[in-house]
């Protein structure tokens, strides 16, 4: 299903509805970034605002992207400070929404629905500074191999959004070939329990 229709059907329960995948993810962003010192920051994917709470506590300045006019709707409603700029903008073309450079930039929930990482990592190299860092929180590639995806229920039926599957390698060498090294690498599980498949995966890079 076509990603930016999806999530504006998608935005009026996103908050409300049962989403492991969402909660733990933010959960994983949470556990990775409280040492990491940033005053600006690309926030890559912020739907409804569910980070971009947490980030505006030690950030600056925030530029929160997002496909969704609806979820972005959202977020605005919630979050309501001069210090955060929300822009609706399409990360597989050229990042004009980027101002300058940023200390750290976030993908939450979003390299799922990009089949290609060549010209995003390209792009978000040109756009952190030097020693800056990179937080990517997503869908384990094990549960994908398993067939989840993005999904949501209507009144209609079950939507299923389009997603590619990706291996780790695929986010580390995608890293490696536009000068971010691996600073940390973590899995998350359902309920803290190392017994199943891990849910989330969690990447933190640093600008070479």
């Amino acid at each position: 299903m076509d990603i930016a229709n999806a999530y504006n059907e998608w935005s009026s329960q996103y908050d409300t509805n049962d989403n492991k995948t969402r909660d733990l993810e933010a959960i994983a962003l949470r556990k990775t970034l409280p040492e990491i010192q940033f005053e600006k920051c690309l926030e890559i994917g912020c739907g409804t605002g569910k980070n971009t709470e947490w980030l505006l506590s030690k950030a600056e300045r925030i530029t929160a992207v997002d496909f969704s006019e609806r979820m972005l709707e959202r977020a605005k409603e919630k979050i309501q400070s001069g210090r955060v700029e929300f822009i609706q903008a399409d990360i597989t073309r050229e990042w004009k929404f980027a101002a300058g450079k940023y200390d750290l930039v976030t993908f939450s929930l979003v390299l799922e629905h990009i089949e290609n990482f060549d010209f995003i990592f390209k792009e978000l190299s040109n756009v952190v500074r030097n020693d800056g860092y990179v937080y990517i929180g997503e869908l384990h590639p094990y549960k994908q191999y398993g067939g989840t995806k993005a999904r949501f229920e209507t009144e209609e039926g079950e939507r299923i959004l389009t997603c590619f599957n990706h291996h780790i390698s695929d986010f580390t060498q995608a890293a490696l070939r536009n000068g971010l090294g691996i600073i940390d690498l973590n899995e998350f599980f359902d309920d803290e329990g190392r017994q199943t498949v891990p849910r989330v995966i969690a990447i933190l890079l640093r600008k070479e």
